[in-house]
């Protein structure tokens, strides 16, 4: 019987032959992640385990990127305990403010993910690095305790949904973001639970690596262990130039098992909304033009990557945002940043009304810089909409992508990008 490419990876790594859904697998890991709102707690249990050192100092990488730079005591001293434990352990990746950025834009960028991979990380939205055909998924902090320790963790190999998008979209504007939120708006915030989504068809052969790792970002959305796609030229372009150690590329046999496989043609998709307070609201973006605007946060480890700022920067050039509504540009990673200073993006942004942050997970969780007040709107090309997600709890959050989200910021609504780009 075949294997589905998640399943591939863990008997890899588990050192079998093959196995099947709903066995329970010890697989080797690749990369153990915490950032500066987990690690501590991680930190915590894994001194309570009575292990002296971590099972591999190459492998364990810790971010401050939640509330860094701190934005208040509490957040310094979470810092420091992350940077603490790296000086003690003498790891190699752990990255200090200003020399990184949003844990799941930095990694891909730096290479220290790559196709194959066993990735655990105390945060949900591990399951980014499915963009780059890894096997990742968030954990809570007594397994990634264990993981530091042990180097290894036992996992339920998830049953595999396979997501078929096909087609070209006609709108010019749908990117990986309609898609994944095309996807949970037909299955549900549940329809994926402990399974892994695998995206294949058309759209994602033509889809950036960037709008790749978008999708793969919001499996969790829908329930999902992990998010996962093949790898192509794309992929090991985007790879080869990165990383600093060998990969290995899995794909699913003709004859691997699926728990049900949905075909979704993307032809006519336009942007989607996800309206509060669950990211499987969707709607057209023609539908949801009546909602008016305070916010708009243009970042995070969805959309903080380079093309995300490309395309909002060539919506607002030469333009200016609604004067009754306050844009975040946000770059997910110092490389990112320095880009669009070199490229005049972030002029183009502050020319527009805008203010560019350095790096950090900021408003995305409600933790700074643009916390929403009672009844305030945002639109938002984060990746959750759930009650006080973003601030008070009647406030509302919008889901949108890069292009969407621009377009709103001028016109102080949600708005299609074809009201201001004619």
């Amino acid at each position: 019987m075949g294997m589905t490419m998640t399943e591939k990876i863990l008997a890899a790594h588990a050192g079998l032959t093959e196995v099947a859904a709903g066995e329970l697998v010890n697989a080797k890991l690749d990369l153990v992640l915490a950032n500066d709102v987990t690690g501590p707690l991680a930190i915590k249990e894994f001194e309570k385990i009575g292990i002296e050192q971590v099972f591999d100092k190459e492998k364990i990488v810790l971010i401050p990127d939640h509330f860094a730079p701190a934005k208040d005591i509490d957040s310094a001293q979470q810092c420091l305990e992350l940077k603490s434990f790296s000086r003690k352990q003498d790891l190699s990746h752990y990255y200090e403010v200003g020399r990184c950025g949003i844990e799941h834009c930095f990694l891909p960028e730096q290479g220290l993910v790559l196709p194959g991979d066993v990735v655990i990380g105390a945060d949900s939205h591990t399951c980014t690095y499915g963009g780059l055909a890894a096997f990742s998924t968030g954990v809570g902090s007594t397994d990634l305790a264990v993981g530091m320790a042990r180097g290894e963790l036992w996992f339920r190999v998830p049953e595999t949904m396979k997501i078929v998008l096909q087609g070209k979209p006609r709108n010019p504007w749908v990117t990986g973001k309609d898609y994944i939120l095309a996807v949970i708006g037909r299955i549900g915030v549940d329809g994926a639970r402990y399974k892994t989504l695998e995206f294949v068809g058309e759209a994602i052969s033509n889809l950036s690596v960037d709008g790749r790792l978008t999708m793969a970002n919001m499996a969790i959305e829908a329930g999902a262990k992990n998010g996962i796609m093949p790898a192509d030229e794309k992929t090991i372009e985007y790879v080869r130039t990165r990383a600093q150690r060998p990969w290995q590329i899995y794909q699913s046999d003709e004859d691997a098992v699926y728990s049900e496989v949905i075909e979704i043609d993307v032809t006519n998709l336009q942007p989607q909304v996800a309206f509060p307070h669950l990211p499987s609201k969707t709607r057209d973006v023609l539908e949801a033009r009546e909602v008016q605007i305070d916010q708009v946060v243009i970042g995070s480890c969805t959309n903080g990557r380079w093309e995300d700022l490309e395309v909002a920067a060539s919506i607002l050039q030469g333009k200016k945002v609604h004067p009754e509504v306050r844009v975040i540009v946000i770059p997910g990673t110092r490389e990112i940043y320095l880009q669009a200073v070199r490229e005049g993006l972030v002029e183009i942004f502050v020319e527009a009304g805008a203010v560019v942050s350095t790096p950090t997970c900021g408003p995305c969780l409600g933790g700074y810089m643009g916390i929403l007040a009672k009844g305030e709107r945002a639109v938002a090309t984060t990746n959750r909409n759930f009650v006080g997600r973003m601030g008070h709890p009647e406030s509302e959050v919008y889901l949108a992508n890069p292009a969407v989200a621009a377009a709103s910021a001028l016109l102080g609504r949600i708005a299609s990008p074809e009201e201001v780009c004619r």
